[in-house]
């Protein structure tokens, strides 16, 4: 009765006062449902034909690109022409971040975001108003698909939660949000103990986070032999779900994982529906390819942007690897399909004292909260002793190193030791990924390595 109630008249009163027009974002996709595909890729070309118009026109930075490849937005005439134009690079947008900012926007208010990703690798962007509440109606009506509706509690296992530390976001969360969280910095029994305890007490119909994450506090969950709870639907996120770690949450929690894949650059770019055939390609959204490669079934992710024109991002290379699916789904919906991502595997380090730590919650505090650092990968070789290896900024020098070892106490304990290496670049795998974490120690108490 709580939720329905929130749902019906608080929810929508306050995004009448943040003047957002989310809500309605989410109902018109849910109108959209029965939408064929020829139609939504009719509707997606249109907004990939507008956002190169208004890229060539708007920045200096396109512009450019576009003449260097002899390429001028009348020559997009079909799908096979958007190869012709160059990706977009995380380097390109560290280095080219003032000439990605479309003209007509300058001077306006513009969501200022950080972000680093599973490479390590530290970004500035920009996203304007109208992006955002799009990105949040999309993310709404893809959380409905588990069976969670507004109002109802979410609990989450998520790295650096947001602070409640005033009475302004707390009312938020209280009224809104509807969240509580595990941090995975923090994932001791003591913390996980009490996360179970909220969740037994607050009963939330969601559970979603890290994939590896969730994982361990399945198994936790066993341990203590704690009842089944009464779960909607598990989002995991963030991380590429292992085939065995989705069948140890769906036997623990007694509900199916809705594996889902975004980037903080662009938001949700796919994610499983109720018929677990795959993971349905954000079009309203996004053009998402997968460029294959002689001899492997997997390609590297490209996305443009349909949705931010104040920075707009055309043929962004993520830095994840995927494998398309030529299905369809058999719940009818008409979203294209992709089979996999393959590319998001970031190991767990320990503490001194055996507790675990997320590399992917590491890469926001390492390589977004320290000044000077482009991109950084972190390996540790003893239980007590890290080795951080730095590609330096420009700004590099005391006060990054300072703030590392203050990040090392903070994280890991007094106990543990740590070098720096500055290094020109961090090397790809063999496979084409970067690894930000690597743990080359056994399990405490084990014989065998991390995993």
């Amino acid at each position: 009765m709580r939720a329905r109630l929130l749902r019906t008249f608080v929810v929508p009163a306050w995004a009448t006062h943040e003047r957002s027009n989310y809500l309605r974002v989410a109902a018109r996709l849910e109108r959209e449902r029965s939408m064929g595909l020829d139609e939504r890729r009719a509707r997606q070309w249109a907004a990939l034909r507008s956002v190169v118009a208004h890229a060539w026109r708007e920045t200096d930075f396109y512009r450019q690109r576009f003449r260097e490849a002899g390429f001028e937005p009348g020559d997009l005439r079909s799908w096979e022409d958007l190869s012709r134009l160059p990706v977009l690079t995380k380097q390109d947008v560290r280095q080219q971040g003032e000439r990605l900012l479309a003209r007509s926007y300058s001077g306006k208010v513009l969501a200022r975001k950080r972000t680093s990703g599973s490479t390590g690798v530290s970004l500035h962007l920009q996203v304007d108003d109208a992006c955002i509440q799009w990105q949040r109606g999309v993310v709404l009506h893809r959380d409905r698909w588990t069976g969670w509706d507004l109002g109802e509690y979410r609990a989450a296992v998520w790295g650096n939660p947001p602070p409640l530390d005033h009475w302004r976001p707390k009312l938020r969360n209280a009224l809104l949000d509807r969240m509580f969280f595990l941090d995975t910095l923090r994932m001791d029994e003591k913390m996980m103990d009490h996360f179970a305890t909220g969740i037994r007490r607050r009963r939330p119909t969601l559970l979603w986070g890290h994939a590896h994450s969730l994982a361990l506090f399945a198994r936790f969950w066993e341990q203590r032999r704690y009842a089944p709870c009464r779960l909607k639907g598990i989002i995991s996120t963030a991380m590429m779900l292992h085939a065995h770690e989705r069948r140890k949450i769906e036997q623990v929690f007694g509900c199916r994982v809705f594996d889902r894949y975004g980037c903080e650059e662009v938001s949700l770019i796919a994610s499983e529906c109720e018929a677990h055939t795959g993971l349905h390609v954000n079009t309203d959204s996004l053009v998402v390819e997968i460029q294959p490669e002689p001899g492997v079934s997997e390609g590297r992710v490209i996305v443009t942007d349909l949705r931010n024109r104040a920075m707009p991002f055309i043929r962004y290379e993520v830095g994840d690897r995927a494998v398309p699916s030529p299905g369809t789904c058999p719940g009818g919906r008409s979203y294209p399909l992709l089979a996999r991502i393959t590319g998001r595997v970031a190991d767990y380090l320990y503490t001194p004292a055996g507790e675990l730590v997320s590399g992917i919650s590491l890469t926001e505090n390492f390589a977004t909260l320290i000044p000077g650092v482009d991109q950084v990968q972190i390996e540790q070789d003893l239980l007590t002793h890290l080795v951080l290896r730095v590609v330096p900024a420009a700004d590099f020098g005391a006060a990054s190193r300072e703030a590392i070892a203050a990040c090392v106490h903070a994280r890991f304990g007094p106990e543990m030791r740590h070098d720096v290496e500055l290094v020109d670049r961090i090397p790809q795998e063999a496979s084409g990924k970067y690894r930000f974490t690597i743990c080359k120690i056994a399990a405490p108490g084990s014989t065998t390595p991390a995993q």
